[in-house]
């Protein structure tokens, strides 16, 4: 079963249709909407400040979301893939991003719409990385603008499979209770 944990009288809270996994963790005030996912591993620790996270987000196995206590929140948008292992810490994330496997975004950072944080990056605090444009790199850098066929190609097909991946839990988990 997930540890869902309440901090200082603030408990997680979710939307309809989300697919939290048996063995990731969610603490204190952590409040995210529809048709989102949290894998196996995952943690999303809202104790020292807030996590948010719109509809259609996914954060994959092993990723982390934190802040730092009094400072940075963690926004996040409407159709994010947080890749596996990776590290979203304090920053803000808007619509249709894909942050990539093992990349770590540091606070203060802000990733604007449209935009893919390649497997392995690293944002340093304080950047802001422009919609519509793949960042790579230690520290990531723009390397090159996104095309409209790799938005919908990479970004809302990993976001919609990931809602597709968590139907197939519910599935389990919806024959289990029938048994």
């Amino acid at each position: 079963m997930a540890l869902i944990l309440p901090v200082e009288d603030k408990f997680p809270k979710w939307g309809a249709a989300c697919f939290i996994a048996p063995n990731c963790t969610i603490a204190g005030d952590v409040i995210m909407g529809d048709e989102c996912s949290v894998w196996f591993n995952a943690v999303l620790r809202g104790d020292v400040n807030s996590i948010r996270m719109g509809n259609r987000v996914n954060v994959q196995d092993g990723a982390v979301i934190h802040c730092t206590y009094q400072k940075t929140k963690a926004i996040i948008g409407n159709s994010v893939s947080i890749g596996h292992n990776a590290i979203v810490h304090g920053c803000t994330i808007h619509d249709n991003v894909l942050i990539g496997m093992g990349s770590i975004v540091m606070d203060n950072a802000v990733i604007h719409s449209n935009t893919i944080i390649a497997a392995g990056a690293i944002v340093l605090e304080g950047t802001v990385c422009e919609g519509g444009a793949i960042y790579a790199g230690v520290p990531a850098k723009k390397v090159k603008a996104i095309t409209p066929e790799k938005v919908e190609g990479e970004i809302a097909r990993i976001a919609n499979n990931y809602i597709g991946y968590a139907k197939w839990f519910s599935e389990v988990n919806e024959a289990d209770k029938k048994g």
